[in-house]
């Protein structure tokens, strides 16, 4: 995609799964983004000029997800004077917990917004809601979009109402 305004890393293609939620935001925001594999330990290179040359092309924030050691957000903040959103991906062993705390754990003044394990699609929320502080537009549709969650659970509501909790559940 032509001047992204986020970039979607990752530490290895097993993340895109976890990953894609922040792509499918930035799609349904219609935010021009790129996506690219860079492994913190398998290529730290690549690593040190993407992060260090982001802003130049014109990059606004930076979702990087990982798993296991999970370094790629936290070393990408320490390169790059943008916004860094860590997004912890699960891993087998620990569930993502280890992800998560290699993630949050960040020292003074090298910050990284962290979401919960696994929950790309609030790490794509945040940065549309980073770039809708300078963009009324897109702020509109930030709106919009969150009216239409607050009917969501309304409708929920009725439903419920209507079929009392046990008929309910049963058509969860």
């Amino acid at each position: 995609m032509q001047n992204p305004q986020v970039s979607i890393i990752m530490g290895s293609d097993s993340d895109l799964p976890t990953m894609q939620g922040a792509i499918a935001i930035c799609q349904k925001f219609e935010i021009s983004h790129e996506v690219a594999i860079i492994s913190a330990h398998r290529t730290p290179e690549r690593m040190v000029e993407f992060a260090k040359t982001a802003h130049t092309r014109g990059i606004k924030v930076i979702i990087a997800g990982a798993g296991g050691a999970a370094h790629l957000p936290g070393m990408v903040a320490a390169l790059s004077p943008l916004p860094v959103i860590g997004v912890p991906v699960s891993t087998r062993q620990l569930s993502g917990v280890d992800s998560l705390y290699s993630i949050v754990q960040m020292p003074k003044g090298i910050p990284v917004a962290t979401v919960a394990i696994g929950n790309a699609d609030n790490a794509g929320l945040l940065a549309v809601q980073i770039l809708a502080s300078h963009n009324p537009d897109l702020l509109q549709q930030v709106i919009t979009y969150r009216q239409s969650l607050a009917e969501m659970v309304m409708e929920k509501q009725d439903k419920l109402d209507e079929l009392g909790s046990e008929k309910y559940l049963l058509q969860m």
